[in-house]
């Protein structure tokens, strides 16, 4: 019982067996959400502290709500309201938040490696809400863990993956994921934003949108990451749209019972027009609902590990 690590860092560090421990443990941990008291004493006793250098809707509340619904005692901080603002360093503000008896840090950074950078020097654990544009851990378990309640094995499905591949942290998860539970991954988006050398994290690089999604078991749609570009890579949001964007027409490409999946939040009408997102084929909002699952299965997981050391 337990994850090996003290930290989430990556999915990288996950073997296949934890994935499928965590997606288990995920799913129980759901059937609290769903109830009328959404309250249980895993985590009596415990803290947990959200670091996020960067704005978040869905990861950082999930986080709380997460800690909150197991019984720890939680607290949030942002820079804009902290010493980082006077210059205290990363390393620093972490030290500070370890030697409050923080059992649990979960970390958002704009730079890439950061929760690595962090984690040896710290007592506590160190869960990686999101590193520059290297990895989204538990983005990527609760895009498995929706995908897990509809597939039987990850063995052979096809997964179809379009978008702002080069910025996204949530692609490199996932394929690092999925490679590991046997799934087949095709990604496609603009040769400006495609990062050279992502087929050697197992992924096929499709020719068009089309080719992508054809004959996918599931489609996940990725933001433009306006915010993270030095310069324009791609001529115009309405061209972007008409090249790029997972139409009715590109979705009609992929088996019948395949679903639509986006991490949010969504860009509307460029990546997915709005008929997309909201289609019946669309469990995007019950990606929101598994975020909150996985996380809660990620924090008992890590301190299961504590309490056995």
């Amino acid at each position: 019982m337990g994850l090996k690590s003290k930290d989430l860092l990556g999915m990288k560090q996950l073997t296949a067996e934890e994935i499928m421990e965590i997606l288990d443990t995920a799913k129980t941990m759901k059937l609290v959400i769903a109830s009328a008291n959404k309250k249980t004493s895993h985590l009596q006793g415990k803290s947990v502290v959200t670091l996020f250098y960067e704005n978040s809707t869905r990861t950082r509340l999930s986080f709380e709500l997460a800690s909150k619904y197991m019984g720890s005692a939680s607290a949030n901080i942002s820079t804009s309201g902290s010493s980082v603002n006077k210059g205290e360093s990363l390393l620093d503000t972490a030290r500070t938040i370890d030697m409050m008896g923080t059992d649990i840090i979960i970390m958002r950074h704009n730079q890439s490696g950061a929760p690595h950078f962090i984690a040896p020097y710290l007592k506590a654990s160190v869960v990686n809400a999101g590193d520059g544009m290297n990895e989204h851990p538990t983005q990527a378990l609760l895009d498995m863990l929706t995908m897990y309640e509809r597939f039987d094995t990850f063995e052979g499905k096809n997964i179809a993956i379009c978008g702002d591949i080069y910025h996204s942290r949530v692609v490199r998860s996932n394929a690092i994921g999925l490679s590991k539970l046997g799934a087949k991954v095709s990604v496609y988006g603009p040769k400006t934003m495609m990062p050279i050398g992502i087929e050697n994290m197992g992924v096929r690089i499709a020719d068009s949108v089309a080719d992508c999604i054809k004959d996918a078991d599931a489609v996940m749609g990725l933001r433009v990451q306006l915010e993270r570009q030095q310069k324009s890579l791609f001529p115009s949001i309405a061209e972007y749209a008409k090249f790029y964007a997972i139409t009715p027409e590109m979705l009609a490409l992929a088996k019948p019972d395949a679903f639509l999946m986006h991490p949010g939040p969504c860009n509307h009408g460029v990546e997915l027009p709005t008929a997309v997102y909201d289609c019946d084929q669309s469990v995007i909002n019950e990606q929101v609902t598994n975020g909150v699952a996985v996380r809660m299965a990620v924090l008992y997981l890590l301190m299961a590990r504590r309490n056995q050391l």
